[in-house]
């Protein structure tokens, strides 16, 4: 089993689309346009198993202090092997070497977070560009059930 973990192009989002549709139904994970993916597509860190991607996340930055990791998903067919945590790591080593101090989740998998060192904050504390910006966009909200967590760099 060959595994890869690199930062994906454009061509790569219709792939990552189909990946994280049936989350995205469900409103697990906020749909991000094709647009929205091409304008932050530097923000993502794909991971391929043989070839053909299984999972990705995002660094998305807030601000000189504040990043996030969003959009983390691994399929199905990969789970169990990691991929998960190894992605995660992967967005703690680039906001160290952006200099940023600490990463935020929303998340509704508190466990896997707390495993990799993130903490449950309140939902108060989170900035309310980010409330504006995502959230309001969730099927969801403002009757929100995810977990807000940091990771202090």
């Amino acid at each position: 089993m060959e595994i890869k973990f690199f930062k994906p192009d454009v061509t790569h989002i219709k792939a990552m689309q189909e990946l994280v549709q049936e989350e995205v139904d469900k409103g697990v994970i906020l749909l991000r346009t094709e647009d929205e993916m091409a304008n932050t597509i530097r923000s993502y860190t794909v991971v391929e198993v043989d070839g053909k991607i299984a999972g990705f996340t995002a660094l998305h930055i807030h601000s000189i202090r504040l990043s996030e990791v969003r959009s983390l998903i691994i399929s199905k067919e990969y789970r169990g092997l990691k991929l998960g945590k190894k992605l995660v790591e992967a967005c703690i080593k680039e906001g160290r070497k952006l200099g940023l101090q600490q990463i935020l989740s929303l998340t509704y998998q508190k466990g896997f977070f707390e495993s990799l060192g993130f903490y449950e904050i309140e939902k108060e504390k989170i900035p309310e560009h980010k409330i504006w910006a995502d959230c309001i966009r969730c099927k969801y909200f403002p009757v929100c059930e995810e977990i807000a967590m940091v990771y202090d760099l």
